[in-house]
Protein backbone atom coordinates (compact mmCIF):
# COMPACT_ATOMS: atom_id res chain seq x y z
CA UNK A 1 0.00 0.00 0.00
CA UNK A 2 1.33 3.08 -0.64
CA UNK A 3 2.55 6.71 1.41
CA UNK A 4 -0.87 8.76 0.04
CA UNK A 5 -3.25 5.94 0.49
CA UNK A 6 -2.31 5.03 3.91
CA UNK A 7 -2.58 8.60 4.81
CA UNK A 8 -6.15 9.07 3.21
CA UNK A 9 -7.01 6.05 5.31
CA UNK A 10 -6.15 7.45 8.70
CA UNK A 11 -7.53 10.49 7.80
CA UNK A 12 -11.22 9.16 6.54
CA UNK A 13 -10.76 7.29 9.82
CA UNK A 14 -9.91 10.60 12.06
CA UNK A 15 -12.71 12.67 10.41
CA UNK A 16 -15.34 9.70 11.72
CA UNK A 17 -13.95 9.78 15.01
CA UNK A 18 -11.83 12.91 16.18
CA UNK A 19 -10.59 12.14 19.50
CA UNK A 20 -10.69 8.57 19.73
CA UNK A 21 -10.11 7.04 22.91
CA UNK A 22 -10.11 3.06 24.95
CA UNK A 23 -13.75 2.25 26.08
CA UNK A 24 -12.48 0.84 29.17
CA UNK A 25 -13.54 2.85 32.01
CA UNK A 26 -10.90 4.57 34.41
CA UNK A 27 -10.51 7.04 36.94
CA UNK A 28 -6.56 7.55 37.16
CA UNK A 29 -3.38 5.70 35.29
CA UNK A 30 -3.74 2.93 38.10
CA UNK A 31 -7.05 2.09 37.16
CA UNK A 32 -6.86 1.91 33.45
CA UNK A 33 -3.49 -0.45 33.94
CA UNK A 34 -5.47 -2.75 35.84
CA UNK A 35 -8.22 -3.03 33.54
CA UNK A 36 -5.91 -3.31 30.59
CA UNK A 37 -4.74 -6.12 32.23
CA UNK A 38 -8.05 -7.69 32.77
CA UNK A 39 -9.34 -7.08 29.81
CA UNK A 40 -6.72 -9.90 27.61
CA UNK A 41 -9.13 -12.26 25.95
CA UNK A 42 -11.81 -10.44 27.46
CA UNK A 43 -14.26 -7.52 26.00
CA UNK A 44 -14.34 -4.25 27.43
CA UNK A 45 -17.68 -4.17 28.43
CA UNK A 46 -16.97 -7.64 30.68
CA UNK A 47 -14.11 -5.54 32.11
CA UNK A 48 -16.19 -2.68 32.71
CA UNK A 49 -18.66 -4.59 34.87
CA UNK A 50 -16.29 -6.21 37.02
CA UNK A 51 -14.00 -2.90 37.75
CA UNK A 52 -17.17 -0.95 38.18
CA UNK A 53 -17.47 -2.58 42.08
CA UNK A 54 -13.89 -3.75 42.15
CA UNK A 55 -12.84 0.06 41.79
CA UNK A 56 -15.19 1.52 44.04
CA UNK A 57 -13.93 -1.18 46.84
CA UNK A 58 -9.86 -0.05 45.62
CA UNK A 59 -9.52 2.78 44.00
CA UNK A 60 -6.02 3.19 43.54
CA UNK A 61 -2.62 1.16 44.40
CA UNK A 62 -2.57 1.18 48.11
CA UNK A 63 -5.90 -0.21 48.43
CA UNK A 64 -6.23 -2.46 46.56
CA UNK A 65 -2.68 -4.10 47.54
CA UNK A 66 -4.62 -4.35 51.15
CA UNK A 67 -6.93 -6.75 49.23
CA UNK A 68 -7.50 -10.40 49.96
CA UNK A 69 -6.63 -12.23 46.87
CA UNK A 70 -10.38 -14.00 46.95
CA UNK A 71 -11.44 -10.65 47.30
CA UNK A 72 -10.10 -9.91 44.56
CA UNK A 73 -11.56 -13.19 42.57
CA UNK A 74 -14.66 -12.37 43.32
CA UNK A 75 -15.05 -9.12 42.08
CA UNK A 76 -13.48 -10.51 38.59
CA UNK A 77 -14.59 -13.88 38.48
CA UNK A 78 -16.60 -13.32 35.19
CA UNK A 79 -13.81 -12.48 33.39
CA UNK A 80 -11.84 -15.42 31.55
CA UNK A 81 -8.45 -16.52 33.21
CA UNK A 82 -9.98 -14.70 36.48
CA UNK A 83 -7.75 -16.55 38.81
CA UNK A 84 -4.26 -15.72 37.46
CA UNK A 85 -5.20 -12.35 36.65
CA UNK A 86 -6.17 -12.08 40.30
CA UNK A 87 -2.78 -12.44 41.50
CA UNK A 88 -1.48 -10.26 38.71
CA UNK A 89 -3.17 -7.23 39.29
CA UNK A 90 -2.93 -7.98 43.48
CA UNK A 91 1.13 -8.43 43.04
CA UNK A 92 1.20 -4.90 40.08
CA UNK A 93 -0.56 -2.92 42.97
CA UNK A 94 1.62 -4.09 45.66
CA UNK A 95 4.89 -3.13 43.61
CA UNK A 96 2.78 0.67 42.33
CA UNK A 97 2.46 1.06 45.94
CA UNK A 98 5.99 0.30 47.20
CA UNK A 99 8.06 0.32 44.66
CA UNK A 100 6.51 3.66 42.75
CA UNK A 101 4.45 5.37 45.75
CA UNK A 102 1.11 4.83 43.99
CA UNK A 103 2.31 6.77 40.39
CA UNK A 104 2.52 4.40 37.75
CA UNK A 105 5.87 4.15 36.02
CA UNK A 106 6.30 5.66 32.39
CA UNK A 107 9.19 4.16 31.36
CA UNK A 108 8.72 0.80 29.23
CA UNK A 109 11.38 -1.46 31.26
CA UNK A 110 9.72 -0.48 34.14
CA UNK A 111 6.11 -1.52 32.88
CA UNK A 112 6.63 -4.59 31.15
CA UNK A 113 8.39 -5.81 34.59
CA UNK A 114 4.58 -5.71 36.45
CA UNK A 115 3.07 -8.99 36.80
CA UNK A 116 0.40 -9.46 34.13
CA UNK A 117 2.24 -6.36 31.61
CA UNK A 118 3.19 -7.51 28.29
CA UNK A 119 4.07 -5.52 25.55
CA UNK A 120 0.66 -4.95 24.37
CA UNK A 121 -0.46 -3.70 27.60
CA UNK A 122 2.48 -1.22 28.46
CA UNK A 123 1.73 0.52 25.04
CA UNK A 124 -1.64 1.29 26.02
CA UNK A 125 -0.52 2.45 28.62
CA UNK A 126 1.76 4.18 27.28
CA UNK A 127 -0.43 5.95 24.06
CA UNK A 128 -3.30 6.36 26.26
CA UNK A 129 -1.45 8.13 29.90
CA UNK A 130 1.47 8.87 28.59
CA UNK A 131 0.41 10.12 24.81
CA UNK A 132 3.51 8.35 23.32
CA UNK A 133 3.08 7.44 19.47
CA UNK A 134 2.73 3.79 20.44
CA UNK A 135 0.78 1.13 18.88
CA UNK A 136 -0.77 -2.01 20.91
CA UNK A 137 -1.68 -4.76 17.97
CA UNK A 138 -5.11 -6.81 19.67
CA UNK A 139 -6.59 -9.27 17.70
CA UNK A 140 -8.61 -6.25 16.05
CA UNK A 141 -5.45 -3.88 14.72
CA UNK A 142 -3.61 -7.35 13.55
CA UNK A 143 -7.49 -8.41 11.65
CA UNK A 144 -7.46 -4.84 9.29
CA UNK A 145 -3.87 -4.72 9.00
CA UNK A 146 -3.85 -7.73 7.04
CA UNK A 147 -7.18 -7.97 5.68
CA UNK A 148 -6.53 -4.64 4.21
CA UNK A 149 -2.94 -5.01 3.55
CA UNK A 150 -2.17 -1.57 5.44
CA UNK A 151 0.79 -3.33 7.60
CA UNK A 152 0.56 -6.71 6.71
CA UNK A 153 2.55 -8.78 9.15
CA UNK A 154 2.49 -13.02 10.55
CA UNK A 155 3.25 -12.15 14.11
CA UNK A 156 1.74 -9.41 16.51
CA UNK A 157 5.17 -7.70 16.69
CA UNK A 158 5.98 -7.15 12.93
CA UNK A 159 2.48 -5.42 12.21
CA UNK A 160 3.25 -3.14 15.05
CA UNK A 161 6.74 -2.38 13.41
CA UNK A 162 5.33 -1.85 10.33
CA UNK A 163 2.56 0.83 11.54
CA UNK A 164 5.14 2.65 13.65
CA UNK A 165 7.39 2.64 10.81
CA UNK A 166 4.44 3.39 8.08
CA UNK A 167 1.45 5.47 9.84
CA UNK A 168 1.93 9.13 8.77
CA UNK A 169 3.05 10.69 11.98
CA UNK A 170 0.03 13.13 12.25
CA UNK A 171 -1.77 10.40 13.12
CA UNK A 172 0.65 8.12 14.91
CA UNK A 173 -0.77 8.99 18.28
CA UNK A 174 -4.60 8.17 17.42
CA UNK A 175 -3.87 5.41 15.29
CA UNK A 176 -4.07 2.87 18.03
CA UNK A 177 -7.86 3.85 18.87
CA UNK A 178 -8.38 4.52 15.22
CA UNK A 179 -8.17 1.35 14.21
CA UNK A 180 -9.45 -0.99 17.58
CA UNK A 181 -12.65 1.18 17.11
CA UNK A 182 -13.14 0.52 13.26
CA UNK A 183 -12.00 -2.95 13.85
CA UNK A 184 -14.62 -3.82 16.62
CA UNK A 185 -17.45 -1.75 15.17
CA UNK A 186 -16.76 -2.18 11.29
CA UNK A 187 -14.23 -4.07 9.97
CA UNK A 188 -15.28 -7.31 12.61
CA UNK A 189 -14.09 -10.74 11.81
CA UNK A 190 -17.04 -11.74 10.68
CA UNK A 191 -19.22 -9.91 7.77
CA UNK A 192 -17.64 -7.04 7.98
CA UNK A 193 -19.83 -4.01 7.52
CA UNK A 194 -18.52 -2.25 4.24
CA UNK A 195 -21.22 -0.34 3.53
CA UNK A 196 -21.12 1.40 6.46
CA UNK A 197 -17.16 2.11 5.76
CA UNK A 198 -15.19 4.92 5.44
CA UNK A 199 -12.40 3.69 3.93
CA UNK A 200 -14.31 1.19 1.34
CA UNK A 201 -12.50 3.35 -1.61
CA UNK A 202 -9.46 2.94 -0.09
CA UNK A 203 -9.66 -0.64 1.21
CA UNK A 204 -7.70 -3.73 -0.89
CA UNK A 205 -9.57 -6.21 1.02
CA UNK A 206 -12.62 -6.01 -1.71
CA UNK A 207 -9.95 -6.73 -4.30
CA UNK A 208 -8.22 -9.94 -2.69
CA UNK A 209 -11.62 -11.00 -2.43
CA UNK A 210 -12.41 -10.55 -6.66
CA UNK A 211 -9.38 -12.78 -6.45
Amino acid sequence: MNPQKRFKIFEALSNVTPNPTTELIYQNPFQLLIAVILSAQATDKSVNKATFLLFNKAPNAEKLSQMKLSAIESFIKTIGLYKTKAKNILETAKIIHTQYKGIVPKERIFLEALPGVGRKTANVILNTIFNEPAIAVDTHIFRIANRINLAPGETVLQVEKKLMKSTPEVFLKNAHHLLILHGRYICTARKPKCAQCVIYDLCEYKKKSLV
